[in-house]
């Protein structure tokens, strides 16, 4: 046993220190080959826009990490476009546009001492900055939100001059962000909703998922068991329907699919973000 125990020490410490190496080679080659910085996304707090209240925000929560640990930041720069999915209005050509700049006094130490702070902007001030009408964009059109960091001596970082190692790896750092607009009437008839516990003792919710038909909620959760199937009708004439996840005890056990009254699958979810889901059929 004692053997057994030494050779799994060894090949842990083996990998630790590869891990470890890795690592640092990758910290090496953008902060000290590249002098860059990056600024890593720590939780994205909702990315969902309703045409019918444009006051509600997309908003994600950024570290900015430069070769200073964040005396080199000056601000984050949010732009918007929009990518039209709806050719029946028209098409609205992509135009990026500045919302606004978030000066790096806006980001306060994290748990390692770098700067942390929430960039976001809703609806009603993404549409004003393209310059838009409400004719100009319709319910399942996409905003793309572009962040840009900014150093104290001029230099800026964003989605276009970021390696695979930064946007996707260790990093973390996209720079660029799919807001979806819900809001259009949806297509009547029943919606099915599969699921599943990995735990197998049912959800640890309230109330789930809730689904709000022209304001009137339904509250959908998986009360025990591993798996479990519900069938929300929504009748024709409704003008709004509306998902949202209210969060679990043990999300890490929750996952679930939103499938539309043709068996078309809306959306697939394991361990969601509490808040709005991108879930949309329109009529």
């Amino acid at each position: 046993m004692k053997k057994i125990i030494n050779i799994l020490f060894i090949s842990t410490f083996i990998f630790t220190m590869n891990s470890c190496s890795d690592e640092d080679k990758t910290i090496d080659e953008v902060l000290d080959i590249e002098s860059g910085a990056v600024l890593r996304t720590i939780n994205i707090n909702n990315t969902t826009l309703d045409a019918n209240d444009p006051s509600i925000a997309f908003s994600v929560e950024v570290e900015e990490q430069d070769r200073e640990d964040g005396a080199l930041f000056k601000q984050v720069n949010l732009f918007v476009s929009l990518r039209d999915q709806t050719p029946d209005n028209g098409m609205t050509p992509p135009s990026k546009s500045l919302i606004r700049s978030i000066p790096a006094s806006n980001f306060s130490p994290g748990p390692v001492n770098l700067p942390r702070g929430t960039v976001s902007a809703t609806l009603a001030e993404a549409i004003a900055a393209m310059g838009l009408s409400n004719t100009e964009f319709s319910p399942a059109d996409i905003a793309i939100f572009d962040l840009e960091l900014e150093l104290t001596d001029g230099r800026k970082f964003d989605a276009s001059n970021a390696g695979g190692s930064i946007t996707g790896g260790f990093f973390n750092s996209p720079y660029t962000y799919s807001g979806l607009i819900i809001g259009c009437p949806p297509e009547p008839g029943d919606y099915v909703i599969k699921m599943k516990d990995s735990y197998g003792d049912g959800w640890q919710s309230d109330r789930g998922i809730v689904a709000s038909i022209d304001g009137v909620e339904t509250d959908i959760l998986l009360a025990s068991g591993s798996e479990g199937t519900f069938t929300l009708t929504v009748p024709a004439g409704t003008q709004e329907l509306k998902w949202t996840y209210t969060g679990d005890s043990f999300p890490g056990e929750v996952s679930f699919d939103i499938l539309g009254p043709g068996g078309e699958e809306l959306g697939n979810f394991s361990n969601p973000s509490v808040g709005i889901l991108p879930v949309l059929l329109c009529l």
